[in-house]
């Protein structure tokens, strides 16, 4: 097995991971809704962990297919901004809703760089079509948490506060970040783990 394939082998584990932690969220936050108890503790620690993986996922594809450095630092600040969005949380730091801002707004950071990652890949084909096309749509769908930036500047921590285009349009992006993100890393771990095979 050479150097390459052992990296795409890690690669496609590490997305995998990434993907199934980030549906672990997805899964602990529809219990706290409907059960409560320690199940929204637990989906912030996922939130967290899933924002960590993907900076490291950010960086080992950045590395493979040539992503500009600009978009790959934007998505080390997405990383970070979504892990303190776990931490503002979980240590009671300030209320859910700017925590869920700084989640939305670090996840359109990350949103920015799967624009460029799969715009680059699509030069050099390595994927499927499929693939890249959905992984320009959860880009897209991701980046309207950009919106939320405002919110966060003023330190706006109710729903009630907050101008609708955060509500409405900016917080749209946790459609991405909460299902279809996750859904992507997965899919891709997949491709990576079949193009090891293959070679």
């Amino acid at each position: 097995m050479t150097t390459s394939n052992v990296s795409f082998f890690v690669i496609g584990r590490l997305a995998i991971i990434t993907g199934i932690v980030g549906l672990l969220a997805l899964a602990l936050l529809i219990l706290f809704f409907t059960v409560g108890g320690p199940f929204g503790t637990l989906n912030d620690i996922c939130n967290g962990l899933t924002g960590i993986l993907s900076g490291v996922l950010a960086w080992s594809l950045s590395n493979k297919f040539h992503v500009r450095l600009t978009f790959f630092i934007l998505s080390l600040i997405g990383a970070l901004a979504v892990a303190l969005g776990s931490v503002l949380i979980i240590f009671d730091i300030t209320g859910w809703y700017l925590a869920g801002l700084y989640t939305s707004a670090g996840y359109a950071l990350i949103g920015l760089w799967l624009l460029a990652l799969n715009s680059s890949v699509r030069q050099i084909n390595p994927w499927p079509h499929r693939l890249v096309k959905l992984g320009l749509m959860v880009g897209i769908i991701m980046a309207l948490g950009l919106l939320t930036i405002p919110g966060i500047v003023n330190r706006i921590d109710a729903w009630e506060l907050s101008p609708w285009y955060i509500n409405y349009v900016g917080l749209v992006g946790s459609v991405g970040y909460l299902l279809l993100y996750p859904i992507w890393c997965i899919l891709v771990g997949r491709s990576l783990l079949l193009t090891q095979k293959s070679k």
